[in-house]
């Protein structure tokens, strides 16, 4: 019965590589007798994911990954872990050691288990990625917590204190439990960045942590700093008594590392109680006096940071600290954030609206989506909007939002719940004067959206070329027919004959081609993206091939440029060999799934000996056309 193999490729941009390794390691499977299933972590997401029953059933599975993927899936297998360049240039290699049983049996031993990827990352990008992992989890809690607790403030605001006129058993009830939910935030915080570190036994010293830092009044200062303490003194201790016995297995993990790391990470947070909970009530202290003293300021500085990113860290940290000060019964604060939030997608939609020509058919299907993400306040769906021209899309939604959060704290509004949007309006004590001032700062950033972004031109057709001068250079060629748009393949952007013989000559010839092809607005902003893309890794994959690609708004037409050189040029391949074929791949935000797709059936094409062959060997460009679109 032949032996099946797993594999899971994905490099950083999660493009070409990514689908050359695909289809290499099935090239080599099927070479060398043995069943195989790829998954591949691709730019367009998770492609033929693995199951629960494909990984019982794996004899062995390899993981040509240059990118954090789920390997606590694969415990107890024989996993191989390379650079996803291995799993092109060596797929045969890496097969056969599956089929030899030359792999070793991943443990369960958590992130200690996959060091590897994460020695790859920056220290910024790791801290930043555990502290994520952190907030993530503690968020619905917060969500949870708040809107329960300003729920109970439907039948007062006292309605929680028996000693009160208003009291209500509801409401005290609700409000003890949303406090309960929130009372969690902090330690939640703190055990999950602390798993984020050191897997499953970093968890419990993080709790602690994060209890104490929430009983010492640290707050999310004191828990951020725990989180971090916990984890990596436990990760150290794993790698310290991974030098005892096996037989000490079970002592080790539940009686010497939970004692060492809560009694060692306990003790440095009790001692930096009293400092972390000065520092935190002072950063409160300054931004609570800000609101009264100088809203303007303040409402500028929340709307910048929740626009910023729309998501990420720099407006997660506006956010947490609104749930902070929410916790302390401070409600100004968070309305300005909660305006703040609301307001970038409700400028897309309006624009999307009342200006439908600065959008694409798809993009103001998209647009109008963000009404409702807008009214319950999820900021991310501008996100595909600002990535498109983020120089000026992105101060846009910040100066938008800060009018929002300004004139929410001039109005003096107050919101009791961290999130919901406009479902809490309820709660609110002035919902029409604050729905008033996000509107204010919708209009306004819809209007500047509007004056800064050009129109959009939906392509019908693209410029083609006859065919009497076949064997003539691409750039002599002149135009006289017209194919559609869809094909990114065109013989006036094909050479049979690549004169550069270094790197640097063959993108600017192979850009004059797709320039004088009619497919560039601006020749210079496209070679400085190709050139960006290299800067990530070298897109000579090797074998013979390079595949330059970019996606900028210089591009008018999506087109590939495709290059033919018997001698070869040097390309900076990963396996040192000289390039022979070239094809560079220019689209634009119109066309990314499109790009995509077609740059993952090039990858699989040109892993097949035969196909390559027949391009080298083609006498005109139709031909190559021909071959590239299956004709």
């Amino acid at each position: 019965m032949a032996k099946k193999i797993l594999g899971i490729t994905g490099c950083p941009t999660g493009i070409a590589h990514t689908f050359m390794a695909e289809e290499a390691l099935k090239k080599a499977a099927a070479e060398l007798g043995c069943e195989i299933k790829v998954e591949t972590n691709g730019a367009i997401g998770v492609e033929n994911a693995l199951t629960a029953k494909d990984i019982q059933e794996a004899d062995a599975i390899i993981v040509a990954c240059d990118k954090n993927v789920d390997l606590e899936r694969f415990n107890g297998k024989p996993v191989l872990e390379v650079p996803v360049a291995d799993g092109i240039s060596k797929a045969k290699e890496l097969i056969q050691r599956c089929l030899d049983g030359n792999v070793h049996v991943r443990q369960g031993s958590g992130k200690a288990a996959q060091a590897a990827p994460e020695e790859e990352l920056s220290i910024g990008r790791q801290i930043y990625k555990h502290l994520m992992n952190g907030v993530s989890h503690m968020l619905p809690l917060v969500v949870a917590g708040g809107v329960l607790t300003a729920i109970s403030f439907l039948w007062g605001i006292y309605s929680f204190d028996p000693e009160s006129s208003q009291y209500n058993e509801i409401a005290a009830l609700i409000k003890s439990i949303g406090g309960y939910s929130m009372g969690l935030m902090v330690p939640v915080l703190t055990a999950f960045i602390a798993q984020s570190i050191s897997g499953r036994p970093g968890m419990l010293a993080g709790l602690v942590a994060g209890m104490i830092a929430s009983e010492t009044g640290s707050g999310f200062i004191g828990g951020i700093i725990g989180g971090f303490l916990a984890g990596y003194f436990v990760l150290w201790l794993v790698k310290m008594f991974s030098r005892l016995p096996r037989q000490l297995e079970g002592l080790k993990s539940i009686f010497m590392i939970p004692i060492i790391s809560v009694g060692v990470t306990g003790t440095v947070m009790v001692l930096l109680g009293n400092p972390c909970s000065a520092l935190n009530n002072m950063m409160m202290d300054f931004l609570a006096n800000l609101q009264n003293s100088n809203p303007l300021l303040l409402g500028v500085v929340v709307g910048c940071m929740s626009a910023f990113d729309m998501g990420g860290p720099v407006n997660k940290a506006a956010y947490v600290t609104g749930t902070m000060l929410l916790g302390q019964g401070n409600y100004l604060f968070m309305a300005g954030v909660s305006a703040a939030c609301i307001t970038p997608p409700l400028i897309i939609a309006l624009a999307a609206t009342f200006c439908k020509n600065r959008f694409t058919k798809d993009d103001r299907a998209a647009g109008l989506i963000n009404y409702v993400l807008g009214c319950t306040h999820i900021t991310e769906g501008a996100i595909p909007f600002a990535a498109k021209n983020p120089l000026k899309v992105i101060p846009i939604l910040m100066i938008g939002s800060s009018v929002s959060a300004v004139l929410s704290y001039m109005m003096e509004i107050e919101v009791p719940a961290p999130h919901g949007g406009f479902l809490i309006l309820g709660l609110v004590n002035k919902p029409l004067l604050w729905v008033g001032c996000i509107l204010v700062g919708s209009a306004i950033g819809a209007v500047l959206y509007v004056l800064v972004t050009p129109k959009v031109v939906e392509a019908a057709v693209a410029p083609a070329v006859s065919t009497a001068n076949s064997g003539a250079s691409a750039g002599n060629a002149s135009r006289t027919e017209v194919k559609p748009a869809q094909s990114l393949y065109h013989a006036d952007t094909v050479t049979l004959q690549v004169k550069g013989k270094t790197k640097d000559e063959v993108i600017e010839e192979m850009a004059t081609l797709l320039e004088q092809g009619g497919t560039l607005a601006d020749k210079e902003t496209f070679k400085k993206a190709i050139y960006e893309r290299e800067a990530l890794s070298t897109t000579g994959m090797g074998m013979g091939i390079a595949i330059p690609h970019a996606k900028t708004s210089a591009v008018k037409i999506p087109r590939v440029a495709v290059g033919v050189s018997k001698e070869g040029f040097d390309f900076a391949s990963e396996d040192g060999e000289l390039a022979h074929l070239i094809f560079m791949i220019a689209t634009n935000e119109n066309g990314g799934d499109l790009h995509l797709k077609t740059l993952a059936e090039l990858s699989g094409k040109l892993m097949h000996e035969e196909f390559t062959d027949s391009l080298m060997n083609a006498a005109s460009r139709e031909e190559i056309v021909r071959l590239l679109e299956n004709k």
